[in-house]
């Protein structure tokens, strides 16, 4: 039993580590989250792309309020739903409220911290099917958008220009498509570059100038949070790999343009009194890849309006 105590000790120690080092290698602007808005299409997936060929993550904190469809008690809901899903799901966690109530786990005749392992290898099996679920009632709900696929690939090799073009996609009621030329790209880069850049100097006034207020107070929540932990994040070197368009559209309030990124950055938190380096490489450049929506008012400059990860 000792044994297993202290191998269970180091995999809880493990997981917390791995969990701490995910959370600080994500501490650019954009923070490995998704969230925003991105106007009447804000909980619709962006169409795929060749620099983001997977489905983007939905958008996870949003001012833009989610039209929810009507449903009927025999169909609302992931335990509503007929079929396998519905069945597996209630039956799962049916099963394991039952264990829980009555003492037993997974391993329950084994008692002690088997008993714990069991509970927390039960919880964690429960998360896992129940974000495949959401996933897919996510999926199944999403209203479909005729000519989605077909969106218009350009790219943004820096010093390469892109011609103007029509992307694919749908036309939003009271909308129409945007035309986005190779202006609209060169803007698209530079506020890439600038965005993380005032982040990393903590400028919430030159952040002011390239992002939604929506967005700015999402970076401000970041800010203060590594503040409150005593740390800083220091980003530089900002350059854009590769990068095409997944769809542009109009709407009442603007036009709005995703663009999939996929870019390089030196990206490192320290710690703000002694400069510590506490995760990332000053050195070594890491990638990632990224949905950024852009809105833009009439005769106004583009600001960025939401961050999307790629699954």
């Amino acid at each position: 039993m000792a044994r297993f105590t202290r191998s269970l000790l180091v995999l809880v120690a493990l997981f917390a580590a791995l969990a701490f080092v995910a959370a600080d290698a994500n501490a650019r602007a954009g923070g490995g989250s998704s969230f925003g808005s991105r106007g009447m299409r804000t909980f619709s997936p962006p169409a795929p792309t060749q620099t983001a060929p997977n489905a983007a993550s939905p958008i996870e904190r949003s001012m833009t309020q989610p039209s929810a469809p009507a449903t009927s008690p025999a169909t609302g809901g992931w335990f509503g739903r007929p079929g396998l899903l519905g069945g597996l799901a209630a039956g799962f966690l049916g099963a394991g409220l039952f264990g829980l109530l009555f003492g037993h786990g997974m391993f329950g005749n084994l008692g002690g911290f088997a008993s714990i392992f069991g509970l927390l290898l039960q919880l964690a099996l429960i998360v896992v099917v129940a974000r495949l679920i959401w996933g897919w009632y996510q999926r199944r709900n999403a209203p479909a958008y005729a000519g989605g696929g077909a969106s218009m690939l350009r790219g943004m090799m820096p010093g390469a220009g892109a011609a103007p073009g029509t992307p694919g996609g749908a036309t939003p009621a009271g909308g129409g498509s945007v035309a986005v030329g190779k202006a609209d790209y060169d803007a698209f880069e530079r506020l890439l570059g600038e965005v993380q850049a005032a982040y990393g100097a903590e400028d919430l006034g030159a952040l002011r100038q390239r992002v939604t207020p929506e967005m700015l107070a999402y970076f401000s929540e970041g800010l203060a949070a590594n503040a409150s932990r005593g740390v800083v994040n220091h980003i530089s070197d900002v350059k854009l790999l590769q990068g095409d368009l997944a769809e542009a559209w109009r709407e009442r309030d603007g036009e709005y343009a995703t663009v999939a990124m996929r870019f390089s950055l030196i990206d490192q938190t320290v710690e703000r009194t002694s400069g510590r380096p506490v995760e990332g490489d000053p050195i070594r450049p890491t990638q990632a890849t990224e949905l950024w929506t852009f809105r833009r008012a009439p005769d106004g400059p583009w600001l960025l309006s939401a961050i999307q990860q790629t699954n």
